[in-house]
């Protein structure tokens, strides 16, 4: 059953496309008829079963590995794409990483400059690539990942991550005003507490997590589907009024 007609033969670029949050949302856009390009660094088994997913429902699919903190990498990532599919209609803007907890008397240069990098930088050089092909398209659509961290400013230890998801927030609002006149629509979501990842597997212990989800109104953490499922709506409100946005998807813990 399609989730959402508009997105049907739609061509659709996901960074991090084959892990966490950025797997389901690759799943919910394979579920909607879109063509997906998975990139990945890492998850290169996980891609090739969404491709394999998507390829058995009729819809096109190719998965491409590469370092997006890497001006080539991520303006090849932009170019195979549009060799696979003919022109790219959504950029999901997925890829990032907290990289560790760190406070800031033991942040190293090097340290900070590998957030930003990972977080923000690759951002900027994947739309930068992507915005040529976007803006040939009567409809076009950007949905960037941010965080709730980059709302309240985290937990400690995570200043450069938080830094740089509150970057992004910015870095939305001034995309849609300046890609508006081309037809690009840009949005962020900023997912709170999202269990079942290998974001908080790694980084948030179950004490932690148990404390953030007793202070969450509707006590519960999110997962992965409940911030898929939002990068959908925006992506998919092509004749829509809405941009330069950010969507909070928390539970309610914060609201603005």
């Amino acid at each position: 059953m399609k989730i959402n007609d508009k997105l049907t033969d739609k061509n659709v670029l996901i960074t991090a496309g084959a892990q966490g949050i950025g797997e389901s949302i690759t799943k919910h856009f394979i579920d909607s008829g879109a063509n997906v390009a998975i990139h990945y660094f890492s998850s290169a088994d996980t891609a090739n079963q969404l491709i394999k997913y998507a390829t058995s429902k009729g819809q096109k699919a190719v998965a491409i590995s590469g370092d997006l903190t890497k001006e080539v990498d991520a303006n090849t990532l932009v170019e195979k794409t549009v060799e696979a599919f003919g022109s790219l209609d959504i950029l999901i803007n997925n890829a990032g990483s907290l990289v560790a907890r760190r406070l800031l008397n033991d942040i190293e240069t090097e340290f900070w400059r590998r957030v930003m990098d990972i977080n923000l930088t690759s951002m900027m050089f994947v739309t930068r690539a992507a915005s040529p092909y976007l803006a040939k398209k009567d409809n076009s659509s950007i949905v960037n990942l941010a965080s709730l961290a980059g709302r309240k400013g985290g937990h400690p230890g995570s200043l450069a991550y938080s830094t740089s998801k509150g970057a992004i927030l910015t870095l939305t609002r001034a995309l849609s005003t300046e890609l508006g006149p081309q037809g690009t629509r840009v949005n962020a979501v900023a997912p709170g507490l999202i269990l079942g990842t290998s974001f908080h597997n790694t980084h948030t212990t179950k004490e932690s997590a148990a404390a953030t989800t007793a202070g969450i109104p509707i006590q519960r953490a999110g997962n992965a589907d409940d911030v898929a499922r939002a990068v959908l709506y925006l992506a998919s409100e092509y004749d829509g009024f809405i941009t330069g946005a950010t969507l909070d998807i928390n539970g309610g813990v914060y609201n603005m």
